[in-house]
Protein backbone atom coordinates (compact mmCIF):
# COMPACT_ATOMS: atom_id res chain seq x y z
CA UNK A 1 0.00 0.00 0.00
CA UNK A 2 1.49 3.62 -1.17
CA UNK A 3 2.19 5.72 2.12
CA UNK A 4 -0.37 7.44 4.29
CA UNK A 5 -1.44 10.91 2.95
CA UNK A 6 -2.23 12.49 6.37
CA UNK A 7 -4.10 15.58 6.71
CA UNK A 8 -2.03 18.21 8.70
CA UNK A 9 1.54 16.67 9.15
CA UNK A 10 4.57 18.62 10.99
CA UNK A 11 6.73 20.81 7.91
CA UNK A 12 9.86 21.28 9.43
CA UNK A 13 12.12 24.06 7.22
CA UNK A 14 15.59 23.11 7.58
CA UNK A 15 17.10 25.59 10.30
CA UNK A 16 14.95 24.19 13.66
CA UNK A 17 17.78 21.84 14.83
CA UNK A 18 20.19 24.59 14.55
CA UNK A 19 18.37 26.18 17.43
CA UNK A 20 17.70 22.90 18.98
CA UNK A 21 21.82 21.96 19.07
CA UNK A 22 22.01 25.70 20.65
CA UNK A 23 20.11 25.20 23.12
CA UNK A 24 21.93 21.67 24.45
CA UNK A 25 25.55 23.21 23.52
CA UNK A 26 24.64 26.22 26.32
CA UNK A 27 22.55 23.95 28.36
CA UNK A 28 19.28 25.98 28.04
CA UNK A 29 17.45 22.84 28.86
CA UNK A 30 14.39 24.59 30.62
CA UNK A 31 11.23 27.22 30.40
CA UNK A 32 13.65 30.05 29.71
CA UNK A 33 16.24 31.06 27.51
CA UNK A 34 17.29 32.47 24.35
CA UNK A 35 14.99 30.36 22.05
CA UNK A 36 12.16 31.47 23.94
CA UNK A 37 13.04 35.05 24.22
CA UNK A 38 13.72 35.10 20.30
CA UNK A 39 10.66 33.01 19.16
CA UNK A 40 8.63 35.64 21.50
CA UNK A 41 10.41 38.50 19.66
CA UNK A 42 9.90 37.08 15.81
CA UNK A 43 6.40 35.97 16.55
CA UNK A 44 5.85 39.84 17.66
CA UNK A 45 7.53 41.22 14.79
CA UNK A 46 5.68 39.33 12.18
CA UNK A 47 1.95 40.35 13.93
CA UNK A 48 2.98 43.76 14.38
CA UNK A 49 0.42 46.29 15.89
CA UNK A 50 2.47 46.55 18.95
CA UNK A 51 1.93 42.87 19.87
CA UNK A 52 3.76 41.51 23.09
CA UNK A 53 4.03 37.52 23.30
CA UNK A 54 4.11 35.38 25.96
CA UNK A 55 4.83 31.39 24.56
CA UNK A 56 3.25 28.73 26.53
CA UNK A 57 2.94 25.39 27.02
CA UNK A 58 -0.35 24.59 24.64
CA UNK A 59 -2.81 26.91 22.76
CA UNK A 60 -5.37 25.61 25.17
CA UNK A 61 -3.12 27.00 28.09
CA UNK A 62 -2.92 30.01 26.56
CA UNK A 63 -6.89 30.63 26.70
CA UNK A 64 -6.68 29.66 30.11
CA UNK A 65 -4.39 32.03 31.14
CA UNK A 66 -6.22 34.89 29.34
CA UNK A 67 -9.65 33.72 31.32
CA UNK A 68 -8.08 34.39 34.44
CA UNK A 69 -6.38 37.79 33.38
CA UNK A 70 -9.86 38.43 32.19
CA UNK A 71 -10.98 38.03 35.67
CA UNK A 72 -13.72 35.01 34.91
CA UNK A 73 -14.62 33.48 38.35
CA UNK A 74 -16.72 30.48 38.96
CA UNK A 75 -20.09 31.52 38.31
CA UNK A 76 -19.85 33.86 35.42
CA UNK A 77 -20.90 32.63 31.90
CA UNK A 78 -18.42 33.09 29.16
CA UNK A 79 -19.89 33.07 25.32
CA UNK A 80 -17.79 30.95 23.17
CA UNK A 81 -17.75 29.54 19.33
CA UNK A 82 -20.20 25.98 19.03
CA UNK A 83 -18.54 25.65 15.96
CA UNK A 84 -14.62 24.84 17.26
CA UNK A 85 -12.07 22.06 18.81
CA UNK A 86 -12.54 21.69 22.61
CA UNK A 87 -9.29 23.58 23.48
CA UNK A 88 -11.62 26.57 23.26
CA UNK A 89 -14.29 26.17 25.61
CA UNK A 90 -12.86 23.56 28.21
CA UNK A 91 -10.69 26.48 30.01
CA UNK A 92 -13.95 28.13 31.06
CA UNK A 93 -15.10 24.88 32.77
CA UNK A 94 -11.44 24.90 34.51
CA UNK A 95 -12.46 28.40 35.54
CA UNK A 96 -15.78 27.00 37.30
CA UNK A 97 -17.48 29.11 34.51
CA UNK A 98 -20.20 27.96 32.42
CA UNK A 99 -19.67 28.26 28.68
CA UNK A 100 -22.53 29.37 26.42
CA UNK A 101 -22.48 28.54 22.68
CA UNK A 102 -22.90 30.54 19.92
CA UNK A 103 -23.87 29.37 16.60
CA UNK A 104 -21.95 30.41 13.41
CA UNK A 105 -23.04 32.06 10.29
CA UNK A 106 -22.90 31.18 6.93
CA UNK A 107 -20.35 33.26 5.23
CA UNK A 108 -16.96 31.93 7.09
CA UNK A 109 -18.42 29.66 9.58
CA UNK A 110 -17.14 31.46 12.35
CA UNK A 111 -19.36 33.45 15.50
CA UNK A 112 -22.60 34.50 14.42
CA UNK A 113 -22.28 38.45 14.82
CA UNK A 114 -26.17 38.27 15.52
CA UNK A 115 -26.93 35.71 18.08
CA UNK A 116 -23.79 36.98 19.60
CA UNK A 117 -25.49 39.89 20.51
CA UNK A 118 -28.69 38.24 21.40
CA UNK A 119 -26.97 36.27 23.88
CA UNK A 120 -25.48 39.08 25.06
CA UNK A 121 -28.36 41.23 25.95
CA UNK A 122 -30.11 37.77 27.48
CA UNK A 123 -27.62 37.85 30.23
CA UNK A 124 -27.84 41.04 31.07
CA UNK A 125 -31.89 41.23 31.23
CA UNK A 126 -31.01 38.12 33.46
CA UNK A 127 -28.69 39.80 35.24
CA UNK A 128 -25.78 37.77 34.59
CA UNK A 129 -24.05 39.73 32.32
CA UNK A 130 -21.12 37.30 30.05
CA UNK A 131 -17.53 38.08 31.54
CA UNK A 132 -15.92 37.13 28.28
CA UNK A 133 -16.35 35.89 24.69
CA UNK A 134 -14.21 33.62 23.06
CA UNK A 135 -14.69 33.48 19.10
CA UNK A 136 -12.28 31.47 16.31
CA UNK A 137 -10.82 31.93 13.01
CA UNK A 138 -12.06 28.23 12.16
CA UNK A 139 -9.52 26.58 9.36
CA UNK A 140 -7.78 29.74 8.82
CA UNK A 141 -10.90 31.22 7.84
CA UNK A 142 -10.99 34.92 9.23
CA UNK A 143 -14.27 35.59 11.45
CA UNK A 144 -16.64 38.82 11.14
CA UNK A 145 -13.97 40.19 13.58
CA UNK A 146 -14.57 43.98 12.95
CA UNK A 147 -18.47 43.40 13.80
CA UNK A 148 -17.79 40.87 17.07
CA UNK A 149 -15.48 43.39 18.19
CA UNK A 150 -18.00 46.43 18.02
CA UNK A 151 -20.49 44.27 19.69
CA UNK A 152 -17.94 43.15 22.57
CA UNK A 153 -17.19 47.01 22.90
CA UNK A 154 -20.77 48.34 22.78
CA UNK A 155 -22.09 46.07 25.89
CA UNK A 156 -18.18 46.11 27.55
CA UNK A 157 -17.63 42.64 27.09
CA UNK A 158 -13.75 41.19 27.48
CA UNK A 159 -12.99 39.61 24.02
CA UNK A 160 -10.73 36.49 23.53
CA UNK A 161 -9.82 35.99 19.92
CA UNK A 162 -8.74 31.99 19.54
CA UNK A 163 -5.98 32.18 15.97
CA UNK A 164 -5.10 28.92 16.60
CA UNK A 165 -5.47 27.95 13.44
CA UNK A 166 -5.42 31.45 11.86
CA UNK A 167 -1.56 32.33 11.94
CA UNK A 168 -0.96 33.88 8.54
CA UNK A 169 -4.63 34.80 7.99
CA UNK A 170 -5.76 38.24 7.87
CA UNK A 171 -8.65 40.17 7.77
CA UNK A 172 -8.29 43.97 5.82
CA UNK A 173 -5.24 43.78 5.63
CA UNK A 174 -4.53 42.96 9.49
CA UNK A 175 -3.02 39.36 11.18
CA UNK A 176 -5.60 37.67 13.48
CA UNK A 177 -3.76 37.11 16.03
CA UNK A 178 -3.85 40.74 17.00
CA UNK A 179 -7.57 41.32 17.36
CA UNK A 180 -10.25 41.72 20.66
CA UNK A 181 -8.36 42.28 24.65
CA UNK A 182 -5.99 38.90 24.05
CA UNK A 183 -5.46 36.80 21.65
CA UNK A 184 -4.25 33.04 21.34
CA UNK A 185 -2.04 30.78 18.78
CA UNK A 186 -1.44 27.44 18.56
CA UNK A 187 1.64 25.53 17.61
CA UNK A 188 0.37 21.89 17.74
CA UNK A 189 2.17 19.19 15.66
CA UNK A 190 -0.59 19.88 12.94
CA UNK A 191 -0.46 23.60 12.65
CA UNK A 192 0.85 25.96 9.75
CA UNK A 193 4.12 25.89 11.96
CA UNK A 194 4.18 23.45 14.52
CA UNK A 195 6.61 23.69 18.14
CA UNK A 196 5.66 19.53 18.52
CA UNK A 197 3.44 21.12 20.69
CA UNK A 198 2.99 24.64 22.28
CA UNK A 199 1.23 28.31 22.01
CA UNK A 200 1.00 31.63 22.73
CA UNK A 201 -1.03 34.42 24.18
CA UNK A 202 -0.69 37.60 22.59
CA UNK A 203 -1.23 40.70 24.66
CA UNK A 204 -1.83 44.22 24.09
CA UNK A 205 0.62 45.83 25.98
CA UNK A 206 3.75 44.71 28.63
CA UNK A 207 2.03 44.78 31.55
CA UNK A 208 -0.26 42.09 30.80
CA UNK A 209 2.44 39.96 28.96
CA UNK A 210 4.30 40.44 32.76
CA UNK A 211 1.14 38.85 34.33
CA UNK A 212 0.45 36.43 31.82
CA UNK A 213 4.46 35.01 32.10
CA UNK A 214 4.09 35.27 36.02
CA UNK A 215 0.77 32.83 36.07
CA UNK A 216 2.06 30.58 33.34
CA UNK A 217 5.30 30.28 36.14
CA UNK A 218 3.53 29.01 38.90
CA UNK A 219 2.92 32.48 39.86
CA UNK A 220 5.99 32.44 41.45
CA UNK A 221 6.40 35.89 44.34
CA UNK A 222 9.38 37.49 43.76
CA UNK A 223 11.13 35.96 47.24
CA UNK A 224 14.39 33.86 47.72
CA UNK A 225 12.50 31.35 48.35
CA UNK A 226 9.21 29.88 46.90
CA UNK A 227 6.11 31.97 48.15
CA UNK A 228 2.87 31.89 46.05
CA UNK A 229 0.30 34.24 46.69
CA UNK A 230 -2.21 33.11 44.34
CA UNK A 231 -2.84 30.52 42.07
CA UNK A 232 -0.63 30.01 38.91
CA UNK A 233 0.29 27.02 36.37
CA UNK A 234 2.74 25.15 34.90
CA UNK A 235 2.14 26.84 31.57
CA UNK A 236 5.51 28.32 30.52
CA UNK A 237 7.48 26.99 26.76
CA UNK A 238 10.89 25.03 27.02
CA UNK A 239 13.62 26.56 25.11
CA UNK A 240 14.37 23.27 22.94
CA UNK A 241 10.75 23.54 22.15
CA UNK A 242 11.28 27.20 20.74
CA UNK A 243 13.89 26.45 19.32
CA UNK A 244 11.61 24.68 16.80
CA UNK A 245 9.77 27.64 16.30
CA UNK A 246 12.03 29.90 15.85
CA UNK A 247 13.52 27.74 12.50
CA UNK A 248 9.70 27.48 11.68
CA UNK A 249 9.28 30.82 11.93
CA UNK A 250 11.55 31.73 8.94
CA UNK A 251 9.53 29.48 6.83
CA UNK A 252 5.79 30.27 7.63
CA UNK A 253 4.98 33.06 5.13
CA UNK A 254 6.45 29.76 2.69
CA UNK A 255 3.94 27.23 4.25
CA UNK A 256 0.72 29.98 4.18
CA UNK A 257 1.19 29.81 0.52
CA UNK A 258 1.59 26.09 -0.01
CA UNK A 259 -1.49 26.01 1.93
CA UNK A 260 -2.86 28.38 -0.17
CA UNK A 261 -1.85 26.65 -3.47
CA UNK A 262 -3.54 23.10 -2.00
CA UNK A 263 -6.93 25.21 -1.77
CA UNK A 264 -6.39 26.07 -5.67
CA UNK A 265 -5.80 22.19 -6.29
CA UNK A 266 -8.78 21.27 -4.33
CA UNK A 267 -11.16 24.28 -6.30
CA UNK A 268 -9.53 23.16 -9.77
CA UNK A 269 -10.40 19.00 -8.78
CA UNK A 270 -14.28 19.60 -8.04
CA UNK A 271 -14.50 22.49 -10.56
CA UNK A 272 -16.94 19.99 -12.80
CA UNK A 273 -18.39 18.38 -9.49
CA UNK A 274 -21.44 20.31 -9.01
CA UNK A 275 -22.45 18.46 -5.59
CA UNK A 276 -19.47 19.90 -4.12
CA UNK A 277 -18.63 23.23 -2.56
CA UNK A 278 -14.89 24.13 -1.64
CA UNK A 279 -15.00 26.59 1.25
CA UNK A 280 -13.85 30.15 0.17
CA UNK A 281 -13.47 33.41 1.40
CA UNK A 282 -15.99 35.67 1.14
CA UNK A 283 -14.80 38.61 -0.65
CA UNK A 284 -11.32 40.15 -0.74
CA UNK A 285 -11.01 41.68 2.98
CA UNK A 286 -10.59 38.21 3.99
CA UNK A 287 -7.60 36.22 3.56
CA UNK A 288 -7.30 32.93 4.82
CA UNK A 289 -3.92 30.59 5.47
CA UNK A 290 -5.96 28.06 4.68
CA UNK A 291 -4.86 25.91 7.45
CA UNK A 292 -7.49 22.61 6.21
CA UNK A 293 -8.82 22.76 3.09
CA UNK A 294 -12.49 21.97 3.53
CA UNK A 295 -15.59 20.65 0.90
CA UNK A 296 -19.48 21.04 1.60
CA UNK A 297 -21.94 18.96 0.05
CA UNK A 298 -24.80 20.43 -1.39
CA UNK A 299 -26.90 17.54 -1.88
CA UNK A 300 -30.15 16.40 0.60
CA UNK A 301 -28.24 12.88 1.32
CA UNK A 302 -24.70 15.53 1.75
CA UNK A 303 -24.15 13.37 5.33
CA UNK A 304 -24.05 9.68 3.54
CA UNK A 305 -22.22 10.98 0.63
CA UNK A 306 -19.65 13.19 2.55
CA UNK A 307 -18.94 10.06 5.21
CA UNK A 308 -18.37 7.44 1.99
CA UNK A 309 -15.78 9.67 0.31
CA UNK A 310 -13.93 9.70 3.38
CA UNK A 311 -14.11 5.92 3.79
CA UNK A 312 -13.24 5.62 -0.02
CA UNK A 313 -10.62 8.06 1.01
CA UNK A 314 -9.42 6.44 3.86
CA UNK A 315 -8.63 2.84 1.45
CA UNK A 316 -6.69 4.50 -0.86
CA UNK A 317 -4.70 5.66 2.78
CA UNK A 318 -5.89 9.15 2.44
CA UNK A 319 -6.66 10.51 5.55
CA UNK A 320 -9.57 12.92 5.69
CA UNK A 321 -11.82 13.84 8.80
CA UNK A 322 -14.82 15.48 9.73
CA UNK A 323 -16.07 18.75 10.37
CA UNK A 324 -16.23 20.19 13.98
CA UNK A 325 -18.87 18.04 15.85
CA UNK A 326 -20.48 21.50 17.58
CA UNK A 327 -19.71 21.70 21.34
CA UNK A 328 -23.16 22.46 22.48
CA UNK A 329 -23.81 18.84 21.28
CA UNK A 330 -20.96 16.97 22.91
CA UNK A 331 -21.84 15.01 25.82
CA UNK A 332 -20.00 16.74 27.82
CA UNK A 333 -21.94 19.99 27.08
CA UNK A 334 -25.13 18.45 27.33
CA UNK A 335 -27.78 20.96 28.43
CA UNK A 336 -25.67 24.03 27.83
CA UNK A 337 -27.35 27.35 26.61
CA UNK A 338 -26.71 27.63 23.11
CA UNK A 339 -27.85 30.51 20.63
CA UNK A 340 -28.53 29.82 17.36
CA UNK A 341 -30.20 28.27 13.94
CA UNK A 342 -28.15 25.20 13.95
CA UNK A 343 -25.77 26.57 10.82
CA UNK A 344 -22.75 25.06 12.77
CA UNK A 345 -24.71 21.59 12.75
CA UNK A 346 -25.67 21.84 9.02
CA UNK A 347 -22.21 22.31 8.66
CA UNK A 348 -21.08 19.26 10.44
CA UNK A 349 -23.43 17.26 8.26
CA UNK A 350 -22.03 17.93 4.97
CA UNK A 351 -18.65 19.20 5.61
CA UNK A 352 -14.74 17.28 5.43
CA UNK A 353 -11.92 18.38 5.67
CA UNK A 354 -8.96 17.57 2.87
CA UNK A 355 -5.09 16.81 3.24
CA UNK A 356 -3.55 19.98 3.47
CA UNK A 357 0.01 19.78 4.64
CA UNK A 358 2.21 22.43 3.34
CA UNK A 359 4.77 19.11 2.96
CA UNK A 360 2.13 17.47 0.03
CA UNK A 361 3.78 16.28 -3.14
CA UNK A 362 2.41 16.48 -6.61
CA UNK A 363 2.19 12.52 -6.25
CA UNK A 364 0.23 12.62 -3.30
CA UNK A 365 -1.80 15.14 -5.37
CA UNK A 366 -2.37 12.70 -8.13
CA UNK A 367 -3.24 10.26 -5.66
CA UNK A 368 -5.91 12.33 -4.20
CA UNK A 369 -7.27 13.31 -7.46
CA UNK A 370 -7.45 9.76 -8.60
CA UNK A 371 -9.02 8.81 -5.79
CA UNK A 372 -11.78 11.55 -6.22
CA UNK A 373 -12.17 10.61 -9.76
CA UNK A 374 -12.79 7.04 -9.00
CA UNK A 375 -15.36 8.11 -6.05
CA UNK A 376 -17.22 10.34 -8.39
CA UNK A 377 -16.99 8.62 -11.51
Amino acid sequence: MDEKIWLSSPHMGGNEQKYINEAFTENWIAPLGPNVNGFEKDLEDYLGNDSHIACVSSGTGAIHLALDIAGVSRGDEVLCQTFTFCGSSHPITYMGATPVFIDSEEDTWNMSPEYLEEAIKDGIANGLKPKAVIMVHLYGMPAKIDEIEAICKKYNVFLIEDAAEALGASFKGRKCGTFGDLSILSFNGNKIITTSGGGALVCRDKKTKDRAIFLATQARDQAPHYQHSQIGYNYRMSNIVAGIGRGQMEVLDKHVNLRRENNVFYKELFSTIEEIQVFSEPDTNFFSNHWLSVITCKKSDNQQIIEKLRLHLLNFNIESRPLWKPMHLQPVYKGSKFYGNETAFKLFNKGLCLPSGSNMTNSEKERIKNAVAEYFS
